[in-house]
């Protein structure tokens, strides 16, 4: 029986493709759960536009992720440490760039898309680089640069 699967199903496919399975796993489990559809000429229909748009989706996608890591080459995200004699305490956790890029530059960017997941403990710059998009286009990564300055009178 071949069945169109409308989510993943482990050991059998991914969302979306059209496979073969025995009559019984398919009649009994996966079409009354909600998982398959029998793969008949409209559903198959169906199935190629809905393939059509996310990949029309995932372009878009890609295109403002490439458009957001141009615009972030050009971006300094300010911080203030407190520092003795060149020794800096305390970090700026993913956490706080984040926040720091939403406050400072109106830019939602999630802090688990950073490929560098160590904080920023350093006076001067640090180069952080951020995966903004992935999926079957390929990836995208910006990279945002951290400017950690003395804090006055500290």
């Amino acid at each position: 029986m071949k069945v169109i699967l409308k989510a993943d199903v482990k050991g059998v496919g991914k969302k979306g493709e059209l496979v073969n399975v025995s009559d019984g796993y398919g009649t009994n489990f996966l079409i009354p759960r909600g998982l398959a559809v029998v793969a008949n000429s409209s559903n198959q229909a169906i199935l190629a536009n809905d393939n059509a748009k996310e990949q029309a989706r995932q372009k878009q996608l890609k295109a403002d992720a490439e458009e957001l890591a141009k615009r972030l080459e050009h971006i300094d995200v300010e911080f203030q440490l407190s520092s003795k004699g060149g020794k800096v305490f305390g970090t700026i956790s993913t956490k706080e760039i984040e926040e720091g890029l939403k406050k400072q530059w109106g830019i939602t960017i999630d802090k688990r898309k950073f490929i560098d997941k160590y904080p920023a403990n350093a006076l001067g710059y640090t180069r952080l680089k951020i995966e903004l998009y992935k999926g079957s286009e390929g990836q995208v990564i910006g990279t945002v640069n951290v400017h950690i300055s003395e804090k006055e009178g500290a």
